[in-house]
């Protein structure tokens, strides 16, 4: 049961109003219904795409800093090898082995910077090589996703188009049949219908049964919910009992 409800308001109006809003919100979860998951697949599908994105992005900049490796390793080079002729043409003037073998010693440290310079110029050659590689596929994925989100997207557009105006309409009407509805119902009321499947909040007993959970409703609680004195809640699910729906003869 939700607590006694103020005397303000005859129980009887509560529920009707509370009846009418769960009309309306039955009819928009159709509506969403219909749309299945196509929102959450275009969400995901935009998610997808960002990351491809963001990885495109990411080996474009690693790519670059290579290629920045790499100008730098050749001017390396460069610069070893003009020592190298610099210490050569000092070696043509030596006074002395010492001097030369000095020298020379020089000469090998330019030469091993240079073997070292070539030897980074294809490791950061290779990884760019392979950077290149995951950017195609990853660019080939990407433009299937982008084909899949323009499809999803489409399709999402054409079923919104051919509902947004019930839509909308339907959503004006539960602002207005929300009006008469006291905060602390409407709570409940919104509460339930998050802990249900079918979103149905507010039933009918049917055939001596709970019209949301179908458990059996005991006479003396349907004359109850037949008096219209209080608000009573189904005890198997919790969903409001509005009324007792008249057999069938």
């Amino acid at each position: 049961m939700i607590s006694n409800t103020s005397a303000d308001t005859p129980v009887a109006s509560k529920l009707e109003a509370l009846l009418n809003l769960q009309r309306i919100d039955s009819q928009l979860d159709e509506i969403r219904r219909v749309r299945g998951d196509l929102p959450e697949e275009v969400r995901d599908l935009e998610d997808e795409i960002a990351g491809y994105e963001v990885r495109v992005s990411k080996f474009d900049e690693e790519i670059s800093g290579l290629n920045d490796q790499i100008k730098q390793r050749k001017q390396n080079a460069k610069d070893a090898d003009g020592l190298i002729r610099k210490y050569e043409d000092q070696q043509q003037n030596v006074r002395n082995n010492r001097e030369y073998e000095a020298i020379a010693k020089e000469i090998e440290l330019q030469k091993l910077e240079i073997q070292i310079s070539e030897k980074k110029i294809k490791e950061a050659q290779y990884q760019i090589e392979q950077k290149n590689t995951e950017i195609s596929g990853t660019k080939q994925r990407l433009d299937e996703r982008r084909k899949d989100l323009d499809n999803k997207q489409a399709e999402l557009q054409t079923i919104v188009g051919e509902s947004e105006a019930d839509e909308k309409k339907l959503m004006d009407e539960r602002g207005e049949a929300t009006q008469p509805i006291e905060e602390r119902l409407l709570t409940a009321y919104t509460r339930i219908r998050g802990n249900v499947r079918n979103g149905l909040a507010v039933v009918p007993v049917k055939r001596d049964a709970c019209g949301g959970c179908f458990n059996t409703v005991p006479p003396q609680r349907q004359a109850d919910i037949m008096s219209h004195k209080k608000i009573i809640v189904c005890e198997h699910c919790g969903r409001i009992l509005a009324d007792v729906a008249a057999r069938a003869e």
